[in-house]
């Protein structure tokens, strides 16, 4: 019995997503719920799991290729039918189709056929690509490329693609050095937001430095008792998310934003936390932070970071954030300017930890630093509230029991 395998809704106001790989090919046998290809929208990843036990049959949508929801990407064969010729479909079955002559189709087995069709569209570049000899071969050949810009080149597309026509120019031999593939829609999306919030917010940046003595010394005191009570590690994160809560409590206009010609104060505190993510940099949001405690937070970032690395992060997770911060020094960043994500009006960004000399009681001495940077939008911020609230983050850190006491 034949199965339509159909993009599923993964999101409100989502209508279209990308494919990503497919992690089983035609005539693989697949147990019910196996994850058979990844589906990329502008927000997260999913997986599409299989609906029965079976065999993939057929694939419509090549990696890279857009698709609607509810749209049909391929076709499997469910379980209980003899005679499906699983194990007559092709184990290469990429390379061979894309490279044999035309006249030769008529040999292939009807089973494999729907799969020949995909490779031959992902060597079409290679087939309309001149052949001629070019003055300018690298230019050609981006041209031939930008023609198909939803394909994946292959490894063998790529050689023949520049073996011949290469050969009398002055560029690379080889081919390898370069690789193109699409864009994903979350690539895309953060993309057309940061070029947004640039064409859109006035903004502006204030730095300051925080000593971080304390916040250090009352980590290596408690971090043991909080793991064995709490079954977490006691991180840096969770004092700047309660600081940053403190200090957005005092000057509420960084909490706001502008709607039409209007200001929205927010009374909750929902902080977007950029995390890494096995498809890049994503923002999931710790909801109504300023009623969590301090293993509450370092829960919720550690359960994000782990499913952002896994694409398993909700899309409903990652919008609706109030304010964000973004930890550059977890890279080794020491010093950035960050981009607000609209329609927020601020974003933290934390930087490295070094050791610096500072002047203390008129002596010098050393201690771990850290820049701290707030990017805002001017139209609604003006200096005075940012320099205010970069100052109360610093007092909160540099002493711990201010955010105990809610001071």
């Amino acid at each position: 019995m034949a199965l339509e395998l159909k993009v599923p809704p993964i999101g409100e106001s989502i209508t279209e997503v990308q494919i990503g790989a497919w992690l089983k090919r035609v005539g693989d046998r697949v147990r019910k719920d196996d994850s058979l290809v990844e589906i990329e929208s502008d927000k997260a990843t999913a997986e599409l799991p299989a609906p029965a036990d079976g065999v993939l049959t057929q694939v419509l949508k090549q990696r890279g290729e857009i698709a609607q929801v509810g749209e049909v990407i391929a076709y499997m064969e469910q379980q209980g039918a003899e005679g499906t010729p699983a194990p007559a479909a092709p184990a290469p079955p990429v390379a061979k189709p894309a490279l044999a002559p035309s006249s030769a189709a008529p040999a292939a087995s009807a089973p494999p056929a729907p799969q020949a069709a995909a490779p031959a569209r992902e060597s079409q570049p290679v087939a309309q690509t001149p052949t001629a000899p070019r003055p300018a071969a690298p230019t050609s050949e981006h041209a031939g490329r930008l023609a198909h810009p939803s394909t994946r080149p292959l490894h063998s597309d790529v050689v023949v693609d520049g073996a011949a026509p290469l050969a009398q120019s002055s560029a690379p031999q080889d081919a390898a050095d370069e690789e193109i593939v699409p864009m994903s829609l979350l690539r895309v999306k953060t993309a057309e937001r940061l070029v947004q919030a640039q064409q859109t917010q006035a903004l502006l940046t204030t730095f300051n430095e925080i000593d971080m003595t304390a916040v250090m010394e009352f980590r290596g005191e408690f971090k043991e008792q909080f793991h064995d009570a709490f079954g977490e590690k006691l991180g840096f994160m969770s004092f700047f998310v309660k600081a940053t809560v403190q200090a957005l409590k005092s000057v509420p206009v960084i909490n706001a934003e502008i709607r039409g010609n209007t200001i929205v104060y927010r009374n909750h505190y929902d902080i977007g936390i950029a995390v890494g993510g096995g498809k890049g940099l994503v923002v999931p949001v710790i909801r109504q932070a300023e009623r969590m405690s301090f293993a509450e937070i370092e829960h919720a970032i550690a359960d994000f970071a782990n499913r952002a690395q896994k694409n398993q992060l909700k899309v409903e997770e990652l919008q609706g954030g109030t304010f964000t911060i973004s930890n550059g020094g977890t890279y080794g960043s020491l010093l950035s300017t960050p981009i607000v994500n609209p329609p927020q009006s601020g974003i933290l960004g934390l930087h490295a930890i070094q050791d610096r000399p500072v002047a203390r009681d008129n002596q010098v001495v050393i201690r771990p630093m850290m820049y701290v940077a707030l990017t805002y939008d001017h139209r609604l911020i003006d200096g005075r509230a940012a320099v205010t609230f970069l100052k109360k983050v610093k007092e909160n850190v540099e002493e711990p029991a201010r955010m105990l006491l809610e001071m």
